[in-house]
C-alpha cells in the first residue's frame, strides 16, 4: 500500500499549495529555468528547498551521500551526479552552483570511522572513498570537532572537483558561473557560507538576519 503519510501530504498539497501556485505549475509544465544548482546530501534532514525557502522551479537539486562531487572522468557507465551537473550547466545554463554540506553527516562519519559494509556490494564504502583527498585538510582526527572539519573539507573538495569538469571551468573562467560552498547546522538551523579566498566558513547572516556578505557575489578561485 502506498504510504498513508504521503497520501495525506498530497491531499494537503492539492487543497492548499497547488491552488495558490497553479499558474506557476502550468508555466513549469513546459520549461524550467532555475539559476542555481544545489548539490546536497540525500539525508532526509537536509532539504535545500526548505532551507532556502524556494518554490517550484527555483532550484535544480542533485542529492547523494555526503554531497560528493566526483572528479571528472569518462570511464565506466553510470555517472548520476555528473549527469545532473552536465544537464544543469550545459542545458539549463545555471549561474550558480552551491555545494551544501551539513552537520552530523552519516556519509562523512562512515568514511571517518571506516564503517563496516551494509551489503556485499559496499556501495556506501566505495562512494565515500571519494572523501579521502579531503581527509588531509581536516587536521587532527582525534580533535573533538574533527567530523565538522571533515564536513567542511569535503565541501571544499567537491568545489575543487567541480573545476575538473572542462565545461564548468570554462564558464567560471568566463565569469558566467559562480561556485559556492555552504554548511547547514541541522539542530541550530545555522547556515555557514565558505569564503572562497580563505576557505573558512562563517555565518551567512547575523543575529538580526542580515546578510554578512552577499553569497551571490562569491566565486571559487
Amino acid at each position: 500500500m502506498f504510504p498513508e503519510a504521503l497520501t495525506a501530504g498530497y491531499r494537503s498539497f492539492l487543497s492548499d499549495r497547488f491552488p495558490q501556485e497553479s499558474r506557476r505549475f502550468k508555466q513549469l509544465a513546459t520549461s524550467q529555468a532555475p539559476e542555481v544548482l544545489v548539490i546536497s546530501c540525500c539525508d532526509s534532514r537536509v532539504a535545500p528547498e526548505a532551507i532556502f525557502d524556494a518554490g517550484p522551479g527555483e532550484l535544480f537539486v542533485v542529492r547523494n551521500v555526503a554531497n560528493i562531487v566526483p572528479p571528472h572522468e569518462t570511464g565506466g557507465q553510470y555517472h548520476g551526479t555528473s549527469a545532473a551537473i552536465e544537464f544543469a550547466i550545459q542545458a539549463l545554463e545555471v549561474k550558480h552552483i552551491v555545494v551544501l554540506g551539513h552537520a552530523t553527516c552519516g556519509g562523512i562519519k562512515a568514511f571517518a570511522n571506516k564503517a563496516d559494509p551494509l551489503s556485499p556490494g559496499n556501495f556506501i564504502g566505495k562512494w565515500v572513498s571519494l572523501v579521502a583527498p579531503a581527509e588531509a585538510k581536516a587536521g587532527d582526527s582525534s580533535a573533538p570537532d574533527y567530523l565538522t572539519r571533515l564536513e567542511h573539507a569535503m565541501v571544499s573538495q567537491s568545489l575543487e572537483n567541480l573545476l575538473t569538469f572542462p565545461f564548468i571551468k570554462e564558464r567560471v573562467d568566463a565569469g558566467k558561473l559562480q561556485l559556492h560552498g555552504a554548511h547547514f547546522g541541522v539542530a541550530s538551523g545555522q547556515l555557514l557560507v565558505r569564503n572562497p579566498e580563505t576557505g573558512d566558513f562563517a555565518p551567512a547572516v547575523d543575529g538580526a538576519g542580515q546578510a554578512i556578505r552577499p553569497a551571490a557575489m562569491m566565486s571559487c578561485n
